[in-house]
């Protein structure tokens, strides 16, 4: 209480100094359960919390100061873990074209637990697996090309001792104008950038595990509370191998999982991805990053932070920074590739062309353009690609090239950018955002990054900063091996526009905010 005090008397001198010769601020300090309070309450009709109004001195009396000392000390300490992984460990998997080129992480939820093998993806906000199946890709690890040595797994709500429905009356059931009653089970319906490809079913409630590394104890095991959907039927590119056995929204809706994690004050509010380039990486929720990262600030978009979008000032291919490439971007970890406005994306691939020195080949397949031979005879030289960030920020691409080998055709490389008609927003994928600790911190509204061994856990407190200027040699670009390229499935890329998204993010506080909730702070706390 002293240290709160304290607090209030500095904020209070503070704004007399700045103010008139004179002025003083003062603020009368009333004991929480006194007469007086609870007078004041009544003259206001706030019937609902005198009626459990304890007796002074009571055990009743005791035991709510006691919560209340607790609930200040929860707020001093902040978030109850530093960090937070999935209880089978915070390593994710990449299988290329085998699963639509999308990161995936074992996942387990239920009791008792259950695993799963989720697509990860920060453009969408549902958790959610397939469940009670009328409509699901086949979870058999036969039909995968042995890039798994087991079965997937299909949720069953029944067999959960910790599973619920989520009643149309809860606030975060988006369709309830599908429920005849508050309390029947809330239907969902998402649908996805990808042509077709949607999911839809009801949502639960249930529990998620977790490890951590907390701030006061040895690694421990958490559950914690989570929604997710419970997907019966799913269409389009979920049927065809992306995300078989779910999608984990990592977006900035209410009710993704950093979200859920973040209110429940489990973690601080922000997470990290990092994709290597030896197909594994690390997802860590309530991991804010180092002090000495790159970052950029998300913008909103029509006054809301639906989506982690970022601004880009310049497209730089070697050294030259090309004119007129400013746009906006969605960093969309399900999205396998990186796609450009095409006016951007026109002078990016000329510029380009016209730097590399290789032969340039006609490569079948519609979805890169522009792919360049392999051969031994030639020195492959790839220009550098940047992304020009506000402030003097930039972000070196690691890994913008395609390597497709096989016995039937010449080795060649492609530069794994494609073109969208929108020319309001691009979407730099997981190839882009490979080799880096990328940190989407809601709390500050930063993109953060910064060169680093995805494996090298130790690290974690201190990741490598800076890195080769150059790109990666030719020899260490993403490889396809035997493979003819598909077009890339777009797990989760949530439409940027408000309607499409519920907001999440929650922006700064002002000054006045700042007094107002250290006055009530003060209040409650007497």
């Amino acid at each position: 209480m002293a240290i709160g005090l304290v607090l209030w008397l500095l904020l209070a001198k503070g704004l007399a100094s700045e103010g008139a010769a004179g002025v003083t601020f003062s603020s009368r300090l009333v004991h929480r359960f006194s007469e007086e309070a609870k007078a004041h309450l009544a003259s206001r009709g706030n019937g609902s919390v005198l009626q459990p109004w304890p007796k002074r001195n009571s055990s009743e009396y005791f035991r709510l100061l006691l919560r209340s000392d607790e609930t200040r000390q929860r707020m001093r300490l902040g978030s109850q873990y530093e960090s937070l992984y999935l209880s089978g460990g915070s390593q994710t998997y990449f299988y290329g074209n085998e699963l639509s080129w999308l990161h995936y992480a074992w996942i387990d939820i239920g009791t008792p637990n259950v695993s799963f093998l989720v697509a990860l993806d920060a453009g969408s906000d549902l958790f959610w697996v397939p469940c009670d199946c009328i409509e699901c890709a086949s979870l058999s690890a036969d039909n995968y090309n042995n890039v798994m040595d087991r079965d997937l797994n299909q949720y069953r709500p029944s067999l959960s001792s910790t599973s619920r429905h989520l009643p149309c009356g809860h606030q975060l059931c988006n369709q309830s104008s599908h429920c005849t009653s508050s309390k029947d089970p809330c239907p969902y319906f998402v649908k996805y950038y990808s042509d077709n490809t949607s999911s839809s079913g009801y949502l639960f409630e249930d529990k998620l595990h977790l490890a951590s590394d907390g701030r006061h104890s040895i690694q421990k095991s958490v559950q914690a509370s989570i929604i997710l959907g419970c997907g019966s039927k799913q269409t389009g590119d979920y049927l065809q191998g992306a995300a078989p056995d779910g999608l984990l929204g990592l977006g900035t809706g209410n009710i993704s999982v950093p979200s859920l994690l973040a209110k429940a004050g489990l973690i601080q509010n922000s997470f990290s991805i990092c994709f290597d380039e030896n197909e594994s990486g690390r997802i860590i929720f309530g991991d804010q990053g180092h002090v000495t990262q790159h970052s950029t600030s998300f913008l909103p978009e029509e006054g809301e932070f639906i989506t982690y979008i970022v601004g880009v000032e310049s497209f730089c291919v070697g050294s030259l920074c090309l004119k007129e490439t400013k746009f906006k971007a969605v960093i969309d970890s399900g999205s396998g590739f990186t796609y450009l406005p095409n006016k951007v994306y026109q002078k990016v691939v000329t510029e380009f062309d016209r730097q590399v020195n290789s032969t340039r080949i006609i490569y079948q397949q519609p979805s890169w353009e522009y792919c360049y031979s392999a051969s031994s005879q030639e020195l492959i030289n790839f220009p550098p690609l940047k992304l020009a960030f506000s402030r003097n920020q930039t972000f070196l691409i690691q890994n913008p090239m395609l390597l497709f080998t096989g016995s039937d055709y010449p080795d060649f490389f492609c530069l794994a950018v494609m073109r969208v008609d929108d020319d309001d927003y691009a979407t730099i994928g997981q190839n882009f955002l490979m080799g880096y600790r990328m940190v989407f911190d809601r709390e500050n509204l930063l993109f953060g990054w910064s060169r680093w061994n995805c494996q090298d856990t130790a690290s974690l407190t201190s990741p490598s900063i800076g890195g080769s200027p150059n790109p990666l040699p030719a020899n260490q670009q993403q490889s396809i091996p035997n493979a003819r390229a598909v077009p890339p499935a777009v797990a989760g890329h949530a439409s940027p526009k408000p309607a499409a998204a519920a907001p999440g993010l929650t922006s700064r506080l002002s000054l006045a905010s700042l007094l107002l909730i250290c006055h009530l702070w003060l209040w409650l706390s007497c």
